[in-house]
């Protein structure tokens, strides 16, 4: 006797809620919230104000915070990751000091040290006076750097800044595989070369981490810009907003301001999407530090100690 067909049904699940999920969707959208407002700015209709901004004042923003972020960059750079691997790799006096002590330029504000430098090497300061005391010159006799200047801000902003390049560096230094080192000195590589052909290219993201925390600082900083008048996006922005009464074009600029930002964290990631480059090991061992002694111990022991005197005793002893 034949059985009924018994009809077959497929059940469909429906998707369960993520609660979760949707909780860290709404609180990114609250956090992007202002961001996305100041970049709608960008398809406003442009007023008098933008026109003459963008035709005669843009550029020289432009110019001066790609200026500002290059000299930063080569200072940062250069103090950040020598310091980090004298400190990591090496041995000589007071290494134990440095390593921590390197860190402490980064509590100053940078229009601190600005006021300062200003003060000693102005015209009437200090060093200038002293000079024409002892030669006995007049203005116009000699030429002495000026410190109110977009060099002047280079450097002032490059010794407050690079602690995050050394930070990072020291750590991606200190996570190196000890494998790699070791067969890199059999191999006959002196410790110069060790560092440019194994440990730099490694620590290569985490230095661009560092660097781009350091530039976006860069391009956030108004107090040390201002004083020594070099007119960049943050004082355009406040001068336009509370100068002229115009929040639309000052909202425009920090527009254009965030393109530079998001270009250093689309840089900041490119660097750790190669972070396969970065090679550590889960064998820790003691790492042998390269002995320092004499003339090669004196020039660690001098270019630790020069960031450290010139972004943080020089600037707190005469402020």
């Amino acid at each position: 006797m034949k059985q009924p067909l018994q009809s077959q049904t497929t059940s469909f699940k429906l998707p369960q809620f993520n609660r979760w999920g949707f909780s860290i969707v709404v609180i990114a959208l609250l956090m992007a919230l202002p961001i996305l407002v100041i970049a709608s700015f960008i398809f406003q209709p442009s007023n008098e104000n933008w026109q003459h901004l963008f035709d005669n004042l843009l550029s020289e923003y432009v110019i001066n915070s790609l200026l500002l972020m290059l000299g930063v960059s080569v200072g940062v750079l250069t103090m950040g990751v020598i310091t980090a691997w004298l400190t990591s790799m090496c041995e000589f006096p007071f290494r134990r000091s440095f390593s921590w002590a390197l860190l402490l330029p980064l509590a100053i504000p940078a229009y601190i040290i600005a006021y300062t430098y200003t003060g000693l090497f102005d015209f009437s300061g200090p060093i200038q006076s002293q000079l024409r005391d002892w030669f006995g010159w007049e203005y116009g006799d000699y030429w002495f750097p000026e410190v109110r200047s977009v060099g002047g801000a280079i450097a002032m902003l490059s010794l407050v800044l690079y602690p995050y390049v050394y930070m990072m560096s020291r750590a991606a230094f200190l996570e190196q595989s000890i494998c790699v080192l070791e067969v890199s000195r059999t191999l006959g590589n002196t410790p110069l070369n060790s560092f440019l052909k194994v440990a730099l290219p490694l620590a290569r993201p985490a230095i661009v981490t560092g660097l781009s925390l350091a530039l976006m600082e860069t391009l956030a900083d108004f107090g040390t810009v201002q004083y020594f008048g070099v007119d960049t996006f943050t004082t355009g922005i406040f001068r336009t907003w509370f100068g002229m009464g115009d929040s639309g074009t000052a909202a425009k600029l920090s527009a254009v301001l965030l393109s530079f930002v998001f270009a250093l964290i689309m840089l900041e990631r490119w660097s750790r999407s190669r972070a396969r480059f970065h090679h550590t090991s889960n064998k820790y061992s003691r790492i042998k530090r390269f002995e320092l002694t004499g003339f090669r111990a004196f020039l660690a022991f001098f270019a630790c100690l020069l960031p450290v005197f010139l972004g943080l005793s020089c600037p707190h002893y005469n402020y």
